[in-house]
């Protein structure tokens, strides 16, 4: 599966820069910390594995930022295909194939 997701802490202070960077960037390094095929961008994180893998990577991140926050919000897609793997680079790839 792949899961991309969207992590914010809520009601609690701000970072030195006005905003949420610095815990999002926490989450983002638990991320990269797992092991698993993962890409971030402006709006989300990706992160492609089986279902467990991934569901505990993201309540790791939700946990991580609560320690500090009395809200946490967090928006997640998922696309759910059973026997694919290696598809954060796949997908992309197909649509790429059409735009040459």
């Amino acid at each position: 599966m792949i899961a991309a997701f969207s992590i914010s802490p809520m009601g609690g202070e701000e970072g030195p820069d006005g905003g949420v960077a610095e815990a999002v960037a926490e989450a983002v390094a638990i991320v990269r910390a797992s092991g698993l095929p993962n890409e971030t961008n402006a709006m989300f994180t990706n992160i492609e594995g089986e279902w467990d893998e991934v569901m505990a990577v993201i309540k790791a991140c939700v946990d991580r930022l609560a320690e500090t926050a009395p809200r946490v919000s967090l928006v997640i897609k998922a696309d759910v295909r059973p026997g694919y793997t290696d598809q954060l680079a796949a997908k992309v790839e197909r649509v790429e194939h059409h735009l040459r």
